[in-house]
């Protein structure tokens, strides 16, 4: 199963969604299932007009803020990232963006956010994950996310082992966006 964790685009406009797709297309003799993808900060059209951006996305299953199940594997995914300048899906730290947080689900077998909480594999010159997101993983879900993947701080790539959940940082590009990173192959337990 192919998940990608947001930053489909450079920019996010409706031509660089087609050519992901188009991507897609190409490789689905690689998939058993449909990839699953969020959006992430680059990802505007996502934001604003969603309907256009997933009637071009027909090769993959876009999830905002929602639980899929995919062959008995429990996912959810959601876009948002504390604000960082003018990019998309941005919401303050606390309550603006602890809305969406409180919105994850218990016992999953993936969490896929676009960025990292607070303090696992999102060092990029300082700490900037979202601690509202690490408080509700590792503290207030009674069952949490056996992986949790994420993407969006290039600097974080790697992997990170508790003894409840396994955090994946998946982005493939450094911090110049040359696409340096292997592509993270995992298997669910």
């Amino acid at each position: 199963m192919l998940i990608v964790a947001g930053d489909l685009t450079g920019t996010g406009t409706l031509s660089q969604v087609a050519k992901f797709n188009d991507y897609l297309v190409s490789q689905a003799h690689k998939f058993t299932y449909r990839p699953i993808v969020i959006a992430g900060n680059h990802d505007f059209l996502f934001e604003t007009d969603k309907s256009v951006a997933i009637q071009q996305l027909s090769a993959a299953d876009y999830i905002e803020d929602q639980l899929v199940t995919v062959n008995g594997v429990k996912i959810f995914g959601s876009p948002w990232t504390p604000t960082f300048f003018d990019w998309a899906f941005m919401k303050d730290r606390g309550e603006p963006i602890r809305h969406y947080w409180n919105a994850i689900p218990e016992g999953l077998d993936l969490l896929v956010t676009h960025g990292p909480p607070w303090g696992i594999l999102d060092f990029c010159g300082d700490h900037v994950g979202c601690a509202d997101l690490l408080t509700i993983v590792t503290e207030e879900l009674k069952t949490p996310p056996k992986y949790h993947i994420f993407g969006h701080i290039h600097e974080g790539y790697g992997k990170h082992i508790t003894d409840k959940t396994t955090f994946l940082n998946v982005a493939i590009c450094n911090e110049r966006y040359k696409p340096v990173h292997p592509v993270t192959v995992f298997e669910i337990a």
